[in-house]
């Protein structure tokens, strides 16, 4: 590592070549991940990031020729996984009798909350099939080795989220080229390949340096570390402890180029918040953001039905929005979110990587 070029790092496996810094921008889900975000992090030597979540397939390739106008380097795209039949219908119906008062203070309807739960996950892996990306990253499960084996074919660099030992032996088992390693650390939701409806949602998971190890030491694989990552030194540290990468999401989400809302981004470092928690408030699954009114409210008694509860919020998101009112928001936001920097998004990468090698440079002074 001493006789390389100030600012450039090596990876590991397949994933060499795809990015000059070790610095991954995550995949936000919900709009943060815009395709002028992901540009200027590729474009300024990291790996940008689109979320195919919750978009139709047609959006999502619409924004991959975005981003495809925007660069000509490396960028990967985020699937989520089918879920599986709702246990408990009754417990989301009883979650919105609940949830009334909500719909009527901010005076609109909760939203259809019986949709598939399949995110059009064929019909988007088809697309990215039929016109391959660099790099294809998964949560909220482990894809079949039929469809791993399809996009190795095709080129794609396949990276599969885990939040265990176990869901990485599963994942490599499978196939997939590398791991994103999450730790309970990280903003948004949880990429656990099977949501336990016995957990309340707030339970503690394995922090990311524990993880990373443990990891590390089961499973031969190129590891992407994620969870409250902000500064160049927290970098270091994790390429130390075996990843090749780090993968940074609420850093970034303050950027400008970033597709989060003002309120979002400004609640990043307000004072107001005064930390962040796993809930399933706004969507059935566990996700950390700062706490506000309605996880303090809602969160004790939010059943454990993804996506089910994610649709029948909606309306009162984007109500909450519209008003300005970020108490009945989900902000979504890493256990660093105070270290948030509102940079351009190259500057940040820039910034980012210049700490990374004086934290480097101190390791062996």
């Amino acid at each position: 590592m001493a006789n390389e070029p100030s600012g450039e790092h090596r990876t590991a496996g397949p994933l060499t070549g795809l990015f000059r810094h070790p610095v991954v921008q995550a995949p936000m889900a919900g709009g943060a991940s815009r395709p002028s975000l992901a540009a200027a992090v590729s474009d300024a030597g990291g790996l940008g990031f689109l979320a195919a979540g919750y978009k139709t397939p047609a959006a999502m390739y619409e924004e991959v020729k975005q981003l495809r106008a925007r660069t000509s380097r490396p960028f990967g795209v985020n699937l989520f996984l089918p879920q599986p039949p709702l246990a408990d219908p009754a417990a989301v119906a009883v979650y919105a009798e609940q949830l009334a008062g909500e719909a009527a203070w901010y005076d609109t309807p909760l939203g259809d909350w019986d949709r598939p739960a399949d995110d059009a996950y064929e019909a988007k892996l088809a697309i990215l099939l039929d016109d391959p990306v660099p790099v294809v990253s998964f949560t909220f499960g482990c894809p079949s080795a039929a469809d791993l084996e399809a996009l190795a074919r095709v080129g794609t660099v396949t990276v599969v989220t885990v939040t265990s030992a176990a869901e990485a032996l599963a994942a490599r088992e499978a196939g997939a080229d590398a791991l994103c390693v999450q730790g309970v650390e990280a903003g948004g939701h949880q990429g656990t390949h099977h949501d336990d409806p016995q957990a309340d949602g707030t339970g503690a998971g394995a922090g990311l340096l524990a993880l990373l190890t443990e990891i590390r030491e089961t499973v031969p694989l190129p590891l992407i570390a994620a969870g409250g990552l902000m500064r160049g030194a927290q970098i270091a540290a994790v390429l130390a402890a075996g990843a090749c990468a780090a993968q940074l999401g609420t850093a970034f989400l303050a950027c400008p180029e970033s597709g989060a809302s003002e309120l979002h981004k400004r609640a990043l470092t307000d004072p107001l918040f005064t930390g962040t928690e796993l809930t399933r408030a706004f969507s059935g699954r566990p996700a950390r953001g700062l706490v506000n009114r309605f996880i303090r409210e809602h969160g004790p008694y939010a059943p454990a039905a993804y996506p089910q509860v994610h649709y029948l919020t909606a309306g009162l998101r984007r109500a909450a929005a519209a008003a300005g009112d970020p108490q009945a928001l989900n902000l979504w936001a890493g256990q660093g979110h105070r270290l948030a920097r509102g940079l351009p998004a190259a500057e940040l990468v820039g910034l980012l990587t210049t700490e990374l090698d004086a934290a480097r440079a101190s390791f062996t002074s």
